[in-house]
């Protein structure tokens, strides 16, 4: 190689400006509901007093059980374990905010498919297909939080009220 084959080094201080600016937030609105999910950071394995694969094994289930017994299950696992790992609290308070997020919807679903009735044929086909659709939903991202939770990642609902924190 000659040394007209070789670029010129590259003294330039300055990084390269290729990534975007950091995006800044709107200060939140006060006296709502906040529907942001809380930051994960910090919240990890081995910080309490149960062995990582207990954590990450009660973190599991407190997404699975989710999926089967609505906000029992996830209810009874964090109060039982919330003193003992900060990431047992972490997961417990995600999966029980979804899981009530998910009972308001099925509560709002419930009066949709009363006033669809009211259509014939076509209200209560429409009303079927909105409830396969919440329940489907609801056992999809269960189990994907159990699945990020048992690899011992803080798992965030894409949607929840934030009404446990």
């Amino acid at each position: 190689m000659s040394d007209q084959d070789t670029p010129p080094p590259h003294n330039d201080p300055t990084p390269p400006q290729d990534s975007p600016p950091p995006v800044e937030s709107a200060p939140a609105s006060g006296g709502g509901i906040p529907l942001e999910a809380p930051s994960a950071a910090g919240v990890g394995l081995g910080q309490g007093k149960l062995p990582e694969s207990e954590e990450k094994t009660m973190g599991m289930l407190v997404h699975v059980l989710g999926a089967v017994t609505a906000f029992v299950g996830p209810l009874i696992i964090w109060l039982i374990k919330k003193e003992e790992s900060p990431f047992i609290n972490d997961q417990g308070k995600e999966s029980l905010n979804f899981q009530i997020t998910a009972a308001i919807a099925y509560v709002a679903l419930g009066i949709i498919s009363v006033v669809l009735g009211f259509i014939p044929v076509v209200g209560a086909c429409l009303a079927m297909i909105l409830y396969v659709a919440l329940v489907v939903g609801v056992i999809v991202y269960c189990i994907l939080g159990g699945m990020a939770a048992n690899k011992g990642t803080p798992y965030r609902y894409p949607f929840a009220l934030r009404l446990i924190s």
